[in-house]
């Protein structure tokens, strides 16, 4: 059962919403599609096909008039299916004027619905070539696009012997028609094609007389068995291998490949023996493969029988592969170390189709590379008309829009992969243009940007698996070292001319202290969540404040309601969640008129709000605060005040509302849940162990937390406070009636022990300021689990070292240095416009506002004007915007000289090499130290200059040396791509593949040497290039780690015009055997040419695989072209002993 993907809005692959088709569901849309479906199709120009896919050949073709088929694409190739109204091909059309003319259709007609629009890639190179349809209606694109991928999946999973099928029927379709025989004159011109020459004309006769042809015709059936006969009459040869050795077995009468039998005994002793295989000790599962390769229903059997051409068939099957499929499985457990222990699949100049100085630049080069599975690719950024653009400065090579390039980034980095994709930007635009690129990052790749890090304090890089799904920038980055000068900036400042009575209090500044601000401001406190006075100062780019002013705090008493069962205190949606609680109450209970609660107002600080249940409602009041010479006052109306909000409820209930319609006393309350009385107050613990009261308090990010509880001994008690960031234990104990602290201090009760030092000072600046109740404790946890919100605060503002000669002198609580951050305003906590300034990481550090609209406006512009001033200086000297450094987390980009560049680093930083670095005179490095810089930190390696026809370099002594990204050029098909294909095969095409141990951990050793024995036998259907081959095969051990080339690499010799069964035996041909000095990272490379001797050999096909998966035995080696396709039915077989 296939399931097919899900079809999404911009891009994308065929699929079914449904999920998992039903097979009746599948059998319907392929009998759709074979029966075709009338679309139009843009090439060169815009026609009507009916496109039909032709299942006996897993093909789709473009018929034209009188059911002649003009084109076929294999589904064998068809690598992406997209829907995407706006691709090259639509949009030529759409913008075609004279298009719109000569069918008679307006703009709005033509413009293609999305989803009747999609687009097949197909191909076998780099650059895939495309097909455009537009269907005529979205049920028809939508039964196409499903149905397809449906057959690219089937079509992949296909066992041998049903390629074999249809790979003959393509060859008996002659010239695109459907002809279900073929003639003796055909096949002579088809013999060819299939790569191999005959004997004779009498050689043909005779095999048509033998497989039951009539007057020198065959149908299919016939066909099939002339194939058998003439692959099998070169290869019978092979047999001889079988009888002798372990589990040999003898078979007579070898003339036809059906003469003879293997039992399923002997396949067996055949599978355990020579190929080592240990699952075939279960029987059925031998016959499950037994019977993929048997084509006679009769003799699929409980103890089936292979013939000898079924058997040699399994030989050459990508069923009895050389590679172990269990190293292309995703090993989730490998996925969890740092990104620096891993080899990750990188390209180089990731946007050109060709070589370096006249190709074609293409966003499709970009989905190519995301879809072989590339995590880190290369966007060369330089200055646009109007935006910026891609393409190699200084050459001839076009230009694309960076826009477009990260939409087709954004479309496509996580089919292939769910693992992080690295984005290496080379920087040639100015500022203005960078504020551009910053502002296309962060719209379209939204919240799949990581812009802070996961762990601020982490001394080592997060793992593919934190980073699932996330786009990472690798882009310079303004250091510290660059931020303004000491001096700070300048602009803007006054001479103190006011905000003279702060001074008299604290002291005169020094004479050359110039202010750029100051007043009052009311600063947020997270814990209390309210607004406290402070005086504040903004001189040199830092913000002083004070603390908290207690000049206009209520007096004793004023806050008697906070411990009060009617006083709710802040309520999520206040007005709404009351009236639903007093509803709930009331209505249950027959409630009274007169029922009340109180809270604290949403909208206006130190406001209040009283709820009250009359005529089956909920009315609500504000309760208004007001003081005046530190004495608070509470009121309903301006006639009648209170000196606390408890005599204000108690009137009430003695006396009469009079008030806005209400005419009632207040009678019962609702009490607030989970209340605790004055006398059993939160910040006491009857059983609490010390190292539970030090967590506690350390999760409150502020001096003066504070929580007391009972000690074992009995009348002893522990007080622990929150100081400088450490947590202090005091002893309190009975004696005589009273509370003793510390033998200095003597309390009645522990509440006025706490009131006192909530008060006054307790031990140097701190008061006991925050009591660490369970309800804190459970609130600040759950603000641990939402920190992406950024609601959490840093707490190095609080306690930071203040330095003495600040402007507020010793009533100086704490500083905010105002360069290093930035800055937000919005309407919250009740307050029109409140500011927030945040540090790089985007964790709040202080939150403040005024009680006049305009003061709070003048403070952020001041703020504002200072950022602004401190990031132009800053990007006048770095030359890099500060929104593109502050996308910049874990792949800072590092310029340094190779001999100094392994010195002071962390693991944040990426350093990156030309090719040739590490080998050229003059490298004083150590390889230990480059593998010791590479498990804490990246490095990235790129093409040297002269590389312009896009050649690579050897990637191998990089990954030797721990390097995780060597940057290869993916458009060219050469011996190095093959090998990084090889590599980046394993873990499941991820992207990423685990360095080795003893890479990561300096106190493993290396594995032990081992040998490896190779003897290459024969080959089928290997490619042709439009005329018979005489190949050889050439073998090498990658990469070479010694100076005789011979004890790497050997040949065999070549065949004369015979590419489709060509055999190698004999003592011209004998086994090599390669000693392996480092099997991480050894690769072998089997290389098919055509030999000729008047010109260099040429690559037709190869396969290359990472020494650590291959397997022993007879075995096949699926070929693959020079651009690591996969070629059809094309393999090697060869006798492996590791």
């Amino acid at each position: 059962m296939i399931c097919a993907p899900k079809l999404e809005d911009s891009v994308i692959v065929a699929s079914n919403e449904r999920g998992e088709l039903t097979e009746d569901e599948r059998s319907r849309i392929i009998e759709h599609l074979q029966k075709g479906t009338e679309m139009m199709v843009y090439q060169q120009r815009a026609e009507r096909f009916t496109v039909q896919v032709i299942m006996e050949t897993m093909q789709v073709a473009l018929i034209g008039s009188r059911d002649r088929i003009v084109k076929v694409l294999d589904i064998f190739e068809l690598k992406e299916l997209r829907q995407w109204e706006t691709f090259q091909d639509f949009q030529r059309f759409n913008e075609s004027s004279t298009f719109r003319k000569i069918f008679g259709l307006s703009e709005k007609e033509v413009q293609q619905d999305s989803k009747t629009c999609f687009t097949i890639f197909y191909g076998s190179e780099f650059m895939l070539k495309s097909l455009s349809l537009n269907a005529d209606s979205v049920e028809d694109a939508e039964k196409w696009l499903t149905g397809l991928e449906l057959l690219r999946q089937e079509t992949l999973a296909a066992h041998t012997p049903e390629i074999i099928e249809s790979w003959l029927r393509k060859k008996m379709y002659i010239d695109n028609t459907k002809k279900n025989s073929i003639t003796l004159k055909e096949l002579k011109s088809l013999l060819p094609q299939m790569n191999i020459t005959v004997p004779d004309g009498r050689f043909l006769e005779e095999r048509f007389v033998e497989v039951g042809a009539k007057d020198y015709v065959l149908d299919f059936q016939q066909f099939h068995k002339f194939y058998d006969l003439l692959i099998f009459e070169n290869q019978e040869v092979l047999l001889e291998e079988f009888e002798k050795g372990p589990a040999a077995f003898t078979i007579s009468n070898t003339n036809r490949p059906e003469s003879s039998v293997l039992p399923l005994s002997d396949f067996q002793n055949f599978l355990l023996y020579r190929q080592k295989e240990t699952w075939a000790k279960n029987l059925n599962k031998v016959q499950e493969l037994m019977t993929i390769f048997i084509n006679d229903t009769m003799r699929k059997t409980d103890y089936p029988k292979f013939t000898i051409g079924e058997f040699l068939s399994f030989l050459f099957s990508k069923e009895n592969s050389i590679w172990d499929e269990k190293f292309s499985e995703i090993c989730p457990l490998d996925m969890n170390n740092p990104l620096s222990h891993y080899w990750i699949n990188s390209s180089h100049n990731t946007y050109l189709t060709g070589d370096q100085m006249r190709s074609e630049s293409s966003t499709e080069a970009y989905v190519r590379c995301l879809r072989l599975g590339c995590r880190c690719i290369e966007l060369d950024c330089w200055n646009g008309r109007d935006e910026p653009v891609i393409y190699h400065g200084g050459t001839m090579t076009s230009k694309i829009k960076f826009k477009d390039a990260v939409k087709a980034i954004n479309d496509h980095a996580f089919i292939t992969s769910e693992y992080p994709v690295v984005l290496s930007i080379e920087e040639h635009c100015d500022t203005t243009q960078q504020k551009v690129i910053a502002q296309m990052l962060k719209d379209v790749f939204q919240d799949k940007l990581l812009t802070k890090p996961l762990d601020p304090e982490a001394k080592h890089l997060p793992s593919p698996n934190q980073l699932k799904g996330k786009i990472i920038i690798k882009h310079q980055k303004i250091s510290e070292s660059d931020h303004t000068d000491k001096q700070g900036n300048t602009a803007g400042k006054s001479k103190l001319n006011s905000f003279k009575n702060v001074f008299k209090k604290i002291g005169k500044p020094k004479e050359n202290m110039v202010l750029e601000k100051e007043g009052e401001l009311c600063i947020w406190d997270p814990i209390h969540m309210r607004f406290y006075k402070h005086d504040c100062v903004i001189s040199d780019n830092k913000l002083y404040y004070s603390e908290e002013k207690e000049e206009d705090s209520p007096k004793e008493g004023s806050d008697l309601h906070l411990f009060e069962p009617w006083f709710h205190g802040r309520m999520a949606k206040g007005r709404i969640t009351a009236k639903r609680l007093l509803h709930d109450f009331c209505k249950g209970r027959n409630g009274k008129d007169g029922t009340f609660l109180v809270r604290e107002s949403d909208k206006f600080i130190r406001n209040y709000s009283i709820s009250i249940w009359t005529r089956r409602r909920v009315q609500h009041y504000r309760i208004f605060w007001s003081s005046e010479n530190g004495h608070a006052s509470f009121f309903l109306t301006s006639k009648q005040c209170f000196p606390s909000m408890c005599a204000l409820i108690e009137h009430y209930r003695q006396n009469l509302i009079e008030y806005d319609g209400l005419n009632l006393h207040l009678k019962n309350f609702l009490p607030r849940l989970n209340f605790v009385s004055h006398h059993q107050l939160g910040w006491f613990y009857s059983n609490l162990s010390q190292a539970k009261a030090e967590e506690y308090l350390l999760r409150i990010p502020r001096d003066g937390a504070f929580l007391i509880r009972q000690r074992e001994e009995p009348d002893t008690f522990e007080l622990s406070v929150r100081v400088e960031g450490v947590i202090k234990h005091y002893l309190i104990y009975r004696y005589n009636g009273k509370y003793v602290l510390a033998d200095i201090y003597e309390f009645f009760r522990l509440e006025d022990m706490v009131s006192c030092f909530r008060e006054q000072l307790f031990i140097g600046k701190i008061k006991l300021r925050y009591p660490v109740t369970p309800q804190l404790v459970e609130r600040i946890c759950m603000e641990d689990l939402l920190t992406c919100d950024g609601e959490l605060y840093s707490e190095v503002h609080m306690v930071g070292q203040v330095p003495e000669d600040n402007p507020l002198g010793h009533q100086c609580k704490g500083v905010v240095d105002i360069s290093k951050c930035n800055v937000a305003r919005n309407a919250k906590y009740g307050r029109p416009l409140v500011v927030t300034l945040l540090n790089k990481e985007n964790v709040k550090l202080i939150e403040f506002t005024c009680e006049i609209l305009e003061q709070v406006e003048e403070w952020y512009q001041v703020v504002l004007n200072i950022i602004q001033s401190i990031i132009e200086k800053m990007e006048n000297k770095t030359k890099i915007a500060v929104e593109m450094s502050d996308m910049v987390v874990y792949c800072q980009s590092i310029k340094k000289t190779l001999n100094t560049t392994f010195e002071n680093y962390n693991c944040k930083e990426v350093r990156s090499f030309k090719d040739d670095d590490f080998t050229k005179k003059g490298n004083e490095v150590k390889p230990d130290c480059i593998l010791e810089y590479n498990r804490i930190a990246l490095s990235r390696v790129y093409p040297k200059g002269f590389r312009v026809d896009s050649s690579n370099f050897d990637p191998c002594p990089s990954w030797k040396l721990g390097c995780q990204m060597a940057a290869l050029n993916f458009q060219t098909a050469d011996k190095f791509m093959w090998l990084n294909s090889a590599l980046f095969s394993l873990n499941g095409g991820t992207g990423y593949v685990l360095k080795p141990e003893w890479m990561r951990d300096p106190t493993k050793k290396k594995p032990s040497k081992q040998k490896i024995r190779i003897r290459v036998i024969a080959a089928r259907h290997l490619p042709n290039s439009e005329h018979i081959i005489s190949p050889f095969v050439k073998v090498e051990l990658l990469p070479y780690t010694g100076a005789r080339v011979d004890d790497y690499s050997f040949k065999t010799t070549f065949l004369n015009d015979n590419g489709l069964n060509p055999v190698w035996l004999g003592p011209r041909n004998p086994p090599k055997c390669f000693e392996v000095d480092e099997p991480d990272l050894a690769f072998l490379c089997f290389e098919v040419s055509e030999g000729d001797a008047f010109s260099d050999p040429k690559v037709l096909a190869q396969a290359t695989f990472p020494v650590r998966g291959i397997r022993s035995g007879y075995r096949s080696v699926p070929l693959k072209n020079v651009f690591s396709e996969n070629l059809e039915l094309a393999s090697l077989l060869v006798h492996v002993e590791v």
